[in-house]
This record gives C-alpha cells, structure tokens and sequence, in this order.
C-alpha cells in the first residue's frame, strides 16, 4: 500500500510503499490499553468531552496508535464544539480509508487507519473549509508526536 510518512529530516513526504500492519486480538490486547484496544479495535467510542487530545494545542502529528501512521496534523485541527478532536483533513487521503457504517440506526461514513484499520472515527460534510469536512477522532484511536520529533516516524511504523 502507498502512503505518506515523515522522512530523516521530519518531512512528510510520499506516497511510500509499506506494508500493512495485521496482529492477532491478543497481540492488539498486549500492545493498547483496554479503552484504545475498545475503540481502535472494538470500533468504540469514547464519551465526548472526555479524552485527553481533545483540547491539546501542541504543534505536531497525530499518528494511529496502534500502527504509528501520520494520520493528521496540528494545523488541521478545529475546534468543531461536539466533544471530539476534529480535523478538516488527513495528512493525505490515502492514509485514512472510509467505510460505509449502519450501525445505530443511522447512516454515517467510518473512518479507519489505512495501514492497519484501527477504528478513528467517523467523517462529516459539515466542516470548515477549505474542504468542509470534518473528521471526529477518537483520542483514544491516537497518539500524538510533537513536531521536533518528527524525524522519529521516518522508520517505518511497527509490523
């Protein structure tokens, strides 16, 4: 699969071919706390107003927790009031996918890491511009890396 990642000298460069991340649901169990491994894993989702990225203003990347993939930037991140982080777009399409999602009685677009398809979120058509979206992210479903230490991600994600 073809996807952006940080080079050695902490540029998000790419698409770079990388292979995708699959591990058993006790290694998934071994390596995230029980409230990632029930969201990224589970597709669960935390209460709003609640998780630890939500008002976080740091400048830096938001990378899958369970794969480490550059997912979103801090420069895309909005304050959208409905208790999530939201983002108006990934660090590149081809490292979030989407997936049509019935559950709950309603129709909504699921959002999943492309390396491993940890569970991120979901994504609406009632963000700002520039592209009007908004994709509501679990903080449990990310980890966050601060931008001088960008240059860390340039090894490619844990298998």
């Amino acid at each position: 699969m073809r996807l952006k990642v940080f080079n050695d000298r902490g540029e998000l460069t790419g698409p770079v071919e990388l292979p995708p991340v699959r591990k058993a649901e006790a290694e998934w169990r071994a390596q995230l706390t029980p409230a990632q491994f029930e969201i990224a894993r589970g597709k669960g989702t935390e209460r709003p107003f609640c998780g630890l990225l939500l008002d976080h203003k740091r400048e830096g990347a938001y990378v899958c927790v369970c794969c480490r993939l550059p997912l979103f930037l801090s420069g895309a991140k909005f304050q959208s009031g409905t208790g999530w982080p939201s983002f108006f777009q990934p660090v590149g399409t081809e490292n979030v996918v989407t997936r049509e999602d019935r559950t709950h009685r309603m129709a909504r677009v699921e959002i999943l890491c492309a390396r491993c398809e940890a569970h991120l979120g979901h994504v609406f058509n009632d963000g700002p511009p520039p592209t009007g979206l908004r994709f509501c992210v679990n903080s449990e479903s990310l980890a966050f890396v601060d931008a001088q230490e960008f240059a860390s991600l340039a090894e490619a994600p844990p298998d």
